[in-house]
């Protein structure tokens, strides 16, 4: 019996989750990366400059493959940390209202993170980037589809209103305790 909790940081583009997975890390604890930016980055060397845009539903396969994959990887230590989730696939697939078959809704029934801390966005910290071509407005109807997402698929969910790195973590570390 696996006695991992698996606790996913998501939200929109740019709303601080990776600097809170930065900081997890260097605080030693168990985390798992977002994957999308290798993806992109491998889309945009083979002549794809915007691979996601170009081929939402094949890309959306590969990274929610990659993704239920990360998820099923076994840890040793008792709490992981995830940078986005498998059904963050789902929400920017209907952010850019593309259709997809019920073999990737029964996929993400099948993954339950204990729980999901998510980020709204945060317009004085958001930044376009090579990888990160939404606007701050798609960021914000993007966070909406994530929200509805996890609603769907009835997970706990917790905003994690915007703080400092240091208060965010202690934030989703004290609730943490309060229910493992």
């Amino acid at each position: 019996m696996n006695n991992n909790k698996k606790i996913l940081i998501t939200g929109g583009p740019g709303s601080g989750k990776t600097s809170l997975i930065n900081e997890l890390e260097k605080r030693k604890y168990n985390c798992e990366k977002e994957i999308v930016r290798s993806l992109t980055i491998d889309g945009k060397q083979n002549g794809n400059d915007q691979i996601f845009l170009k081929e939402p539903l094949n890309f959306s396969k590969k990274l929610l493959e990659l993704r239920i994959n990360q998820f099923n990887k076994v840890h040793f230590k008792s709490l992981i940390f995830y940078d986005r989730g498998v059904h963050d696939t789902l929400a920017y697939l209907n952010f850019i209202k593309t259709k997809y078959d019920n073999d990737l809704i029964k996929k993400c029934k099948k993954i339950k993170y204990d729980i999901v801390f998510i980020l709204p966005p945060w317009k004085e910290i958001y930044k376009q980037d090579e990888c990160r071509y939404e606007t701050f407005e798609e960021s914000v109807k993007i966070y909406k589809e994530i929200i509805k997402i996890y609603s769907f698929f009835k997970m706990n969910t917790i905003i994690v209103e915007k703080d400092s790195i240091e208060n965010r973590i202690n934030k989703i570390l004290s609730y943490i305790k309060k229910i493992f």
